[in-house]
Formats: structure tokens, C-alpha cells, sequence
């Protein structure tokens, strides 16, 4: 199943830039194993954001959950999901 999924990213004004910088080192290594792995089919950036626009795949809602909440980065995420189904036009043209 595929879900168009929307990151943003806000990161308490107080929190140590440090540890985020840490944070966002293990973030990326997530993103590739997620991408390595198919979860993640396409990503963008938001320009000029930390926020991201994605095309996911999982089983169900509750795989994408668990890959979601595996980012490092997870507790300072606000995520909107929206699942996909196949639209007619995209069985006409395969």
C-alpha cells in the first residue's frame, strides 16, 4: 500500500543544537535503510524547511506507524497521512 506522507519538523527552541545535529546524523542513515529497503519510493524537500513530502509503502497503517516512529527525529515530527489507492487512469497506462 502506498501513503503520500508529509513530515514537519519542529524542534523545541531550548533543545541543544548539538544533540539534534547527533539526531539528525542517525536520521539519515534511517532514510537510507528505509530507502534501501523500498519503505521510502520517493522523498522531497520543502524548500527552504527541514520538512519533507513522500511517497511510503507499507503493508497497513500500523507498518507505516512503526516505520515512522523509527526515526530518530520521530518526537519532534508532525506527520499528516494521506493512503493512496491506484487511480483508473494509471491501470490505462501500463
Amino acid at each position: 500500500m502506498e501513503f503520500l506522507v508529509s513530515i514537519n519538523v519542529d524542534v523545541p527552541q531550548d533543545f541543544p543544537a548539538s544533540s539534534f545535529e547527533q539526531l539528525l546524523i542517525r536520521e539519515r542513515l534511517r532514510g537510507k535503510e528505509l530507502k534501501a529497503q523500498g519503505s521510502i519510493e520517493r522523498i522531497w524537500r520543502v524548500p527552504g524547511t527541514r520538512n519533507n513530502v513522500g511517497i511510503w509503502k507499507a503493508e497497513d497503517a500500523s507498518e507505516l506507524h512503526l516505520l515512522l516512529s523509527s526515526l530518530p527525529i520521530f518526537a519532534f515530527m508532525r506527520i499528516e497521512i494521506l493512503p493512496l489507492a491506484v487511480h483508473p487512469l494509471e491501470e490505462e497506462m501500463k
